[in-house]
């Protein structure tokens, strides 16, 4: 048995949860959902952001304290993943007590390992970001990701020893050839290394919303050294030396392109800092773009995800997403999208194969549903569909293990269409078309899961077996053969109702 350990970015608590959010943490829970359907032991991990000033400053303007803000929106973030059914094992917040005590352990470390001292900032500041830049990092004096002005800042602050990692990172990248993957951001994030690294302030005195400087009470660390160490906190970092031996070595984060620098660059040379190992892995993905802008809080084209469960149904919304929206680069996101998804590999795919089936033999005498075939055609089509399937959840390509899946959808309308039981009258030659397209239903119930647990488990139910398909285990439960006959099969209304984009 393997462990699978995965996390999200934990997201900042001054606005509300809306569709980026949602395409990483789907994508996170579907590929723990897959490494559960292998008997992996299996920790995926999400939360909530909530120090900084752009925290303080949202409390400010809603009328609230800073924690009363912090606990109003992380509220909706945890109400936001239970509705898409977001199966996560821990939900951290930054401003929890083991967070604190993992913060000044990992940080601590660093300073005493000669890789902190203190000196003076002065530069610009985004707020948005929580980041300073250099002056040749901005676009037209703009935040380069917000495109927002910056802040001139000036302060005594602690600094991150960062430049002292150059080679070890660029060793690193030698040594561990995946360590980000898709390969693109693994390039960028080597030459922003090998381009030169410049020592991190880390600290902040202006600011009082924030975890406290052990060495130095007048000081607080700046939100992304804070916010970094989550990772390490939830694995036992600073409490539970063995819990954290057990589940870092698994450790694989998912994140969007903009945080490249701050989660493969940063946080890798803290990690070494402080002496932990090994370092995580790291999945990046683009943004998911309406009419060519990124969505984000800060834009006018941000959505909730509940809004559009609302129109979609959750499983139509968890599939669309997944589906439509390659892990890797920018995807192009509208409802419209959404919708025709939907019609195309739910309503008319899966929704209508499983009414065919489940209503024939709902109409024959006793509702008993047949086995398959041994030798039939789409056991082939199943097994190339498997492991089509799985080499793509392991390279964290969801989109492209669905597509896989959704071809034992289309073969098996396919062979109904061929053979068309409807017409057939009852007796052995009706048996073996409707029991080989039980088995693929079962297969298929089993292999979409990750990405539409309610639906599959209606499909189980429908087909008469026992149980839930997120207990069955792969590879076994992909062979050709298991759907026994002689369960009661029942027909419903339908799984997927055609939806409309008016």
């Amino acid at each position: 048995m393997a462990r699978y350990f995965a996390t999200t970015p934990i997201y900042y608590v001054n606005d509300v949860p809306h569709m980026g959010h949602a395409y990483t943490t789907l994508n996170g829970d579907a590929l723990c959902r897959w490494r559960r359907l292998h008997g992996d032991e299996v920790f995926y991990l999400t939360g909530t952001d909530e120090h900084g000033l752009k925290v303080q400053r949202a409390a400010e303007e809603n009328g609230l304290t800073p924690q009363e803000q912090a606990d109003r929106t992380s509220r909706r973030f945890r109400e936001a993943w239970d509705l898409l059914d977001i199966a996560y094992d821990d939900f951290i917040r930054t401003t929890e007590a083991r967070h604190h005590t993992a913060v000044q352990t990992l940080l601590e470390r660093c300073y005493e390992n000669g890789y902190v001292y203190k000196d003076t900032y002065q530069g610009v500041y985004c707020v948005s970001c929580e980041a300073y830049y250099a002056e040749a990092d901005l676009t037209d004096g703009n935040c380069p990701i917000h495109e927002s002005p910056v802040e001139e800042m000036a302060e005594d602050n602690y600094f991150f020893r960062l430049s002292a990692f150059r080679d070890r990172l660029l060793a690193w990248f030698e040594a561990v050839p995946d360590n980000i993957t898709p390969e693109r951001y693994r390039n960028e994030a080597r030459a922003l290394v090998r381009g030169g690294l410049e020592d991190l302030s880390i600290t902040r005195t202006s600011l009082q919303w924030g975890i406290p400087v052990p060495w130095d009470r007048k000081h607080v660390f700046y939100v992304w050294y804070d916010a970094l160490t989550n990772y390490a906190t939830a694995a036992g970092y600073g409490t539970d030396d063995e819990r954290f031996a057990t589940w870092w070595p698994a450790c694989r984060h998912l994140l969007g392109k903009d945080i490249i620098r701050f989660h493969c660059v940063y946080w890798p040379a803290m990690l070494m800092a402080a002496g932990v190992e090994p370092l995580p892995r790291f999945h990046v993905h683009g943004w998911l773009l309406v009419s060519g802008a990124k969505m984000a809080k800060s834009s006018v084209v941000q959505i909730a995800p509940a809004d559009l469960a609302a129109d979609l149904g959750v499983d139509g919304l968890r599939y669309s997403v997944l589906r439509d929206n390659p892990f890797g680069p920018d995807s192009d996101f509208s409802y419209e999208a959404l919708v025709q998804r939907c019609n195309s590999d739910l309503a008319n795919g899966l929704g209508n194969l499983l009414q065919r089936v489940t209503s024939i033999v709902a109409r024959s005498a006793g509702s008993l549903g047949s086995a398959p075939v041994p030798e039939s055609p789409l056991g082939v089509v199943t097994e190339q569909a498997y492991a089509s399937a799985a080499e793509a959840w392991d390279r964290v390509q969801p989109s492209v293990a669905l597509e896989a899946t959704w071809r034992i959808v289309r073969e098996t309308n396919e062979y109904l269409q061929a053979h068309q039981p409807w017409k057939l009258d009852p007796g052995p030659a009706r048996d073996a078309v409707l029991g080989d397209a039980l088995e693929a239903l079962r297969i298929v119930a089993v292999l979409a899961h990750p990405a539409i647990p309610r639906s599959c488990a209606e499909v189980w139910r429908r087909i008469g077996l026992a149980g839930d398909p997120s207990q069955a285990r792969l590879p076994g439960a992909a062979i050709w053969g298991q759907y026994p006959g002689g369960l009661t099969v029942t027909a419903g209304a339908p799984l997927f109702p055609r939806l409309s984009a008016d």
